[in-house]
């Protein structure tokens, strides 16, 4: 690590963008959100980013920056900072945000996917400070993944690698929006899962789920299933188990190709707690290959909340 003590985390979303200042011990000294008017352009998110690095660094006495991190969806060119067809943002096809920050404030900006970017934020600050390598599953609206190997990001050949929401569980499975059939992220994305839980609950009728929904499918979310599942509802336990069986599937595939036997699981849907856990874990030991079994486990992440921002400042620590 350089001997400067902060980095400004970008973390990039939809609708908008967490900006923080963080320490090199991982600490947020302070942090801002600003609406990223992505309808606007790649012209109107860039004036939003600086928006809000100018309100954080005019309100604080912090000089010795080391560097800027920013995590975005989409595809990134990750030496070359460059962003490439990020969902839900029009009129973005090809964009090199790093340079333009880097020539904007005079610091280093490392870019990378903002999966990529929370595994990185796991091996720097969470759960893989001690892990040499691991894999990186992060639950949302979709499902994301990062791969660490002897402690360097595994990026693949155009950026794109640890995909794993795109790993098929079922080749003649739901169709996925990617274009591709049995896609885990068909069946564990937040908007998935509640589409199917929402079908699903039509057979259970005393599920206490639909107390807490008043039949009302459109207010149905992970965090309500999560309730749920505390009061021992038997309906929403097996949409636990269910989904963690899901995970286990695809990530059996890919420790099987990988020989990594530890997961960390990130994200709202990892709210879900050890039961998820446990779900995933032991459909991945029945089927990984025998001698890999004894070294499977499966981890909360550590970052949690702080994920984005703290994932997007660890790249400006981290050494590639």
């Amino acid at each position: 690590m350089s001997k400067s003590k902060y980095a400004i985390g970008v973390d990039l979303g939809g609708t908008s963008v967490k900006i923080g200042i963080v320490s090199e011990s991982g600490k947020i000294i302070k942090k801002t959100s600003i609406d990223t008017n992505a309808q606007n352009g790649p012209a109107a998110v860039i004036s939003s980013i600086k928006n809000g690095i100018d309100q954080l660094i005019s309100k604080n006495n912090i000089k010795d920056f080391i560097g800027i991190g920013l995590g975005s969806p989409g595809s990134v060119i990750g030496k070359k900072g460059i962003v490439k067809n990020p969902p839900n943002f029009p009129g973005w096809e090809s964009v090199p945000v790093g340079k333009i920050l880097e020539k904007h404030y005079g610091l280093k900006c490392s870019v990378e996917n903002d999966a990529n970017a929370a595994a990185i934020g796991e091996m720097i600050f969470g759960a893989g400070k001690k892990l040499e390598s691991f894999i990186m599953v992060t639950l949302g609206t979709g499902v994301g993944g990062g791969i660490i190997i002897n402690r360097k990001i595994y990026r693949g050949m155009l950026g794109a690698a640890g995909e794993l929401g795109h790993v098929s569980i079922d080749y003649k499975g739901v169709n996925c929006k990617c274009g591709s059939t049995g896609c885990i992220e068909a069946y564990a994305g937040n908007n998935y899962l509640v589409e199917w839980v929402a079908e699903e609950l039509r057979n259970y009728p005393n599920s206490y789920l639909n107390l807490l929904i008043k039949n009302n499918d459109n207010i149905l979310t992970p965090k309500l299933i999560h309730e749920a599942a505390e009061k021992n509802d038997e309906f929403s336990l097996y949409v636990i188990d269910k989904l963690g069986n899901y995970l286990g599937y695809a990530l059996a595939s890919v420790i099987n190709m990988l020989d990594i036997g530890k997961v960390i699981v990130g994200g709202g849907v990892a709210g879900f707690g050890d039961r998820l856990f446990n779900s995933i874990e032991s459909t991945i030991k029945e089927r990984v290959l025998t001698p890999l079994r004894p070294r499977i486990n499966v981890a909360p992440a550590k970052l949690k909340n702080a994920a984005g921002i703290k994932g997007a400042s660890a790249l400006a620590f981290y050494k590639a």
